[in-house]
């Protein structure tokens, strides 16, 4: 599988500029940036793809970009070769991921959603047609309502133990939290409202990153 940075993996919410926004955590060193967007539509979410990657690929050509949930959409900007679309994040009842694999080719990353004990073993299954899975709620979130019962930080600790992908902290996750979510041993953290909201998204991906390095060092 693809080697990835999963440190800060940023996720597009609603905003004035999320095409800016994407440029500028992309500028801080944002390894992933998740195009989200619901509802929206096929054509509506290629097209926010595009300029998101476009935007993304003028200041850093190594960060990847996922589109969620739609495969279609992703493979369309992939055959249409915009820079820097990568793949797929996937949620429990979206395609299956071999299905996905299949879709996307062998050089696509293919993201998967769990949060239970249970979603990580059965995420095992396919530790070879994926790339990572994300791990939440942290905590409450209104970006999404999974159903599932936030996990805390001494929630993480035996997701990871149990996975045999890397795994990535999600659920309105902050800054403040990149430290301690490193030390419980999870392979990045991915935030929303953080980055959207922040007065300075370039800034406040640089201090996630450097609070994540400084949490890891501690593991």
């Amino acid at each position: 599988m693809t080697e990835l940075d999963l440190r800060c993996y940023f996720i597009t919410g609603q905003g004035p500029d999320i095409v800016g926004t994407a440029r500028a955590a992309a500028a801080g060193g944002a390894g992933m940036i998740q195009v989200r967007s619901k509802p929206i539509s096929a054509r509506s979410l290629f097209e926010l793809g595009q300029a998101v990657a476009e935007a993304v690929y003028e200041v850093n050509p190594a960060t990847h970009v996922l589109i969620d949930d739609r495969a279609d959409v992703a493979l369309a900007l992939r055959q249409a070769r915009v820079p820097n679309v990568a793949g797929v994040h996937i949620g429990q009842d979206d395609l299956d991921p071999r299905i996905a694999r299949e879709l996307l080719g062998p050089d696509a990353i293919i993201g998967l959603t769990t949060g239970t004990l249970e979603l990580v073993q059965d995420a095992n299954q396919y530790a070879d047609v994926i790339d990572y899975i994300g791990a939440g709620p942290f905590r409450a979130t209104p970006t999404k309502d999974s159903g599932r019962e936030p996990l805390g930080l001494e929630g993480y600790p035996p997701l990871v133990a149990a996975s045999s992908l890397p795994v990535v902290a999600i659920g309105d996750v902050t800054v403040d939290d990149a430290a301690d979510l490193a030390a419980a041993g999870v392979d990045g953290v991915a935030i929303v409202r953080g980055i959207m909201n922040a007065e300075d998204p370039q800034a406040y991906v640089e201090r996630v990153i450097a609070a994540f390095d400084r949490g890891k060092q501690s593991r």
